[in-house]
């Protein structure tokens, strides 16, 4: 019996260890998939295992026992073992813990250990998920320190959406794509709106569905990477994963009360379709990864009714003589009996009038009313075409690795290349102007700007071991072009002879940089030391290329062209001179053609020190050197201490320069530019070294400098899955460059004035380093990730920007400028108001992101602060309030690989402020929604549908 009872004992000791030393379950990625390879630690000792492939686990630990669970990329979780086999989800850490390319180079380095503010943005989540294609107007509801919208009637500015991070213009923030510069875009900026005068990175030429990720550093970063980096720096990352085929088709249209001119319905009809795949390569990681998409936009007009006057009495003598058969441009002979016979047949009391004069003084009155019933229109036939452009394009990006050695020698490379063609209309040409040479165009016309936009770039590069240092030299080449084919226009001045459809020639830019990178990190000397240094030269070319003579000429009555001041250009019925040149947009002149080129080269040293496992400092200093205006360097001392484990303070300060573009410095030509009531004036931008520019003063370009502080902490909550940044900062630009105002001449035949009509202009604009600027603001981060059940997951991400951008002290203007009182003409109002409140100092962005195994729900809130429209007058700066817009996804996985997508951007429907009448910038109904002041767009409700297919 005692024999008995002991093997009992025995035997039930033993069930009773087996039972409690094994705790099971399964360990889920945030997409519910088995994560095989995750960690499993009893807190506080070594016993510990791993998932299998299934991601199950089984480890020796009892109930009660805390668990530590982790894996590279994904949030470190702890959970209270239980008897039943548990289920643990592991939540995606790539904002928290992915090692970062931006802003240091140390190859260990992640966003939360760095010394300045880093966003790390999920591209992959995005593209399933948010209502956006185009990588602008994604960023612009992602990121709350970034700005970009569709602008409109801005010539090739519709085509090329300007883009702003933290305040700052477009051409100060710096756009790298896999670490290396990106080429900027050939357009420059010179109509009326945000970032006026400035050159930005064409971010529309990259599809979204060739990025993994894109990093922004909101820090000055010249003295790291160079020139143009005073706001910060945007990193995309490219896609390489492979032996996976992703597709996605994304169609859609704005659903909105103020669609089709405000009638209701839907317009702006859009189609993106995706696709990516990946090839590995060799055995040692390789890979080669293609992607690109197509799409379609349609236009949309958001113009109710044309409200001002359309035709005069002369209009009504044409319409009667054309129903005639008479060819009404016979009228504008010296002979006035045909005018006397259509005026009688017309039915208007001519109270005598006999004589050319007399009937001018008659027949321009007004008949606006009267000509529409005759004729059976509409006011609203008369309408432009106020919103977004038609857009049709094409991407196309490869991302190349290969390994060539054990030792971790890899030959890289990426390319890129896109095309976009653009369909936009200016103002309407109405019959009663003499620009409409109404014998071609009875009922006046709206000309078309059609932009033929091509962008490739290459970068090829080789990095690997040299003893113990890492080495990567690379060449990195891109070339944006932008063609000009101006339609359903006319040159008036040339009358019968003139062409419909003009080539207007346009422009190019092209870099070509080559890099070579040093770095060395040093794990045994203090607490991490990394060291890095490196050369850069860097060639750039600009190019206009001249339309043909008709797109920029004006002639005279004989159809000779105007060269000399004695001569006089063909006139309408009233005598008004007829412009010149196409239509809307005149094309470039052999005087305006160019080819221009300039090289830099820069060497630059970083060293960044964890001089304890709490305090780490960094230091970075550039020396560059360009050949077109000489040398500068610059500095940044940046350092983040932990207070805590979990509680970082960061800080730095740098000075930062940006080199004026070669556009800036060399961009001339004649551009039609209206007034706030929509009086054309043809205004020519003049080169800094020219003769114009020298009478009036204006000195040539030089560099923007700028100095910059900022401060944060950085805050992990474990306990709650909260995370929170907070980072301020203050920029102080000196030598902005901005677009002046328009110089007029003083009409008594000047030097001025005989330029001015050498180039068909009637005014004088130029790039200048008029001002300094002082912009400060404060970015606030908070994410909350945590499970709700087993199966579903709740992220939610709330980001806040508050900036404040000021022009700071006098006016950089010379004394002849200040003798001649034209230094509100260099700086101009509206100017200051592009500059200070034409887009949103505040944006506040709540996204909640619900997911399960089946179900992807997405919901997002973005605050758009108040902005200024933009006029030379005090008095006319309306400003528009805040607004909230709202986007709302939901998707479903039928399968694992296909998802079905629904949603809405601009859920609610939600518009910017009406125009009121008692600002006067509504221009006779033209405008019922600024296309100065830029929030959010005025598209309204946009509706779409997605199939996402993944096959892996």
């Amino acid at each position: 019996m005692k024999k008995n009872y002991s093997i009992f004992m025995v035997l039930f000791l033993g069930v009773l260890s087996i039972a409690s030393a094994q705790i099971t379950g399964t360990v889920y990625d945030d997409e519910g998939a088995p994560l095989a390879g995750a960690s499993v630690v009893k807190k506080g000792t070594t016993t510990g295992t791993t998932t299998d492939f299934d991601g199950k686990f089984s480890i020796n630990a009892e109930v009660g026992d805390m668990l530590v669970f982790s894996y590279i990329g994904f949030e470190k979780k702890e959970m209270v073992a239980t008897s039943t086999p548990m289920q643990v989800t592991l939540l995606s850490g790539v904002a928290l813990s992915e090692v970062i390319i931006v802003g240091s180079r140390n190859p260990n380095r992640t966003a939360t250990e760095s010394t300045v503010p880093v966003d790390v943005i999920d591209m992959k989540e995005l593209n399933n998920v948010a209502p956006q294609v185009n990588l602008n107007q994604i960023l612009n509801y992602v990121a709350p320190s970034f700005t970009s919208n569709t602008q409109t009637i801005s010539d090739g500015t519709d085509h090329i959406d300007p883009a702003s991070l933290r305040g700052l213009g477009p051409d100060q923030v710096l756009v790298l794509i896999n670490g290396k510069r990106r080429h900027t875009s050939s357009l420059v900026n010179v109509n009326g709106t945000f970032g006026r005068g400035s050159v930005g990175t064409d971010l529309n030429a990259i599809p979204a569905a060739a990025i993994q990720r894109i990093e922004v550093l909101r820090d000055g970063a010249a003295a790291q990477y160079g020139s143009d980096a005073i706001a910060g720096v945007i990193n995309i990352v490219l896609n390489k994963s492979v032996n996976e085929l992703t597709t996605t088709v994304t169609t859609g249209a704005n659903f909105s009360k103020n669609a089709n001119d405000q009638t209701g319905g839907s317009d702006g009809e859009t189609t993106n379709i995706a696709g990516s795949y990946g090839l590995p390569l060799g055995d040692n990681g390789g890979f080669m990864t293609f992607s690109g998409d197509f799409d379609v936009r349609e236009d949309y007009s958001r113009m109710k009714e044309w409200e001002g006057s359309i035709f005069n009495l002369y209009n009504t003598v044409e319409r009667v003589a054309n129903n005639d058969g008479y060819n009404i441009a016979n009228l504008l002979d010296d002979d006035v009996n045909d005018v006397i016979q259509y005026t009688d047949q017309a039915g208007i009391n001519r109270n005598g009038a006999s004589t050319k004069e007399e009937l001018r003084t008659l027949l321009s009155a007004d008949n606006t009313e009267a000509e529409l019933a005759a004729r059976g229109q509409q006011r609203s036939d008369y309408n432009m075409r106020v919103g977004q452009s038609a857009l049709r394009g094409g991407r196309l990006f490869v991302n190349f690795s290969l390994p060539v050695d054990d030792s971790g020698t890899e030959v890289y490379s990426f390319a890129g290349i896109s095309s976009r063609i653009g369909n936009s209309a200016g103002f309407y040409r109405l019959p009663n102007q003499s620009r409409t040479y109404t014998p071609a165009y009875i009922n006046g016309f709206l000309p078309e700007i059609n932009s033929n936009i091509k962008d490739r770039s290459l970068s090829l590069g080789i990095k690997g071991l040299v003893g113990d240092w890492s080495v990567d030299f690379s060449n990195t080449y891109g070339k944006n072009a932008f063609l000009y084919t101006i339609g359903n226009t006319f040159n008036a001045s040339l009358q019968n002879a003139s062409p419909t459809t003009f080539d207007a020639g346009g422009f190019s830019f092209a870099q070509n940089t080559t890099n070579l990178d040093i770095t060395q990190f040093f794990d045994d000397v203090m607490s991490g030391l990394n060291i890095a240094f490196g050369a850069e030269y860097r060639v750039e070319n600009y190019e206009i290329v001249a339309g043909e003579e008709p797109s920029y000429a004006q002639y005279t009555a004989n159809g000779q062209v105007i060269k000399l001041a004695s001569q006089t250009a063909s006139q309408d019925f009233f005598g008004a001179g007829r412009p010149g040149g196409s239509q809307v947009f005149p094309g470039f002149s052999p005087s305006n053609e160019l080819s221009r080129g300039r090289s830099s080269v820069a060497g630059y040293f970083d060293v960044e020190a964890d001089f304890s496992e709490a305090f780490l400092a960094s230091f970075a200093t550039r020396f560059e050197n360009y050949s077109d205006f000489g040398s500068t360097i610059n500095f940044k001392l940046a350092s983040r201490y932990k207070v805590t484990g979990n509680f970082n303070i960061r800080g730095a300060v740098n000075t930062g320069f940006r080199a004026p573009s070669l556009h800036q410095i060399n961009f001339n030509s004649t551009s039609t530019i209206f007034d706030n009531q929509g009086n054309p004036q043809e205004v020519g931008t003049f080169a800094n070294d020219s003769r114009a520019a020298d009478l009036l003063g204006i000195p040539q370009l030089k560099e923007e400098t700028s100095s910059s502080v900022s401060l944060g902490m950085t805050a992990n909550i474990p306990e709650a899955n909260l995370s929170v940044t907070v980072d301020g900062y203050f920029v102080k630009i000196n030598d902005r460059v901005v677009y002046t105002g328009q110089f007029s001449g003083p009409g008594t035949g000047s030097e001025l004035d005989n330029l001015l009509r050498q180039a068909n202009a009637t005014a004088a604009s130029f790039f200048a380093n008029a001002i300094d600027t002082e912009s400060k603001g404060l970015d606030v981060v908070i994410t909350h990730r945590t499970d709700l059940g087993i199966s579903w997951r709740l992220k939610s991400d709330l980001a806040g920007t508050f900036s404040k951008t000021k022009k700071v002290g006098d006016i950089n203007a010379s004394q002849v400028l200040r003798n001649a009182g034209l230094v509100g003409t260099y700086f101009p109002e509206d100017s200051r108001v592009y500059l200070e409140e034409a887009v949103p100092r505040t944006k506040i962005n709540l996204s909640n992101s619900l997911t399960s195994d089946k179900f992807i729900i997405f919901l997002r809130n973005v605050y758009f602060g108040e902005v200024t429209e933009a006029t030379t007058t005090v008095a006319n700066q309306q400003v528009f309030g805040t607004k909230v817009v709202t986007d709302l996804s939901v998707g479903y996985k039928a399968t694992d690989a296909l998802t079905f997508t629904l949603g809405a951007n601009n859920l609610f429907d939600i518009y910017p402020d009406r125009a009121e009448e008692s600002f006067g910038n509504r221009s006779s109904g033209r405008f019922d929604w600024s296309r100065r002041a830029q929030q959010f767009g005025i598209g309204g409700r946009f509706l779409f549908a997605r199939v996402s297919f993944t096959l892996k």
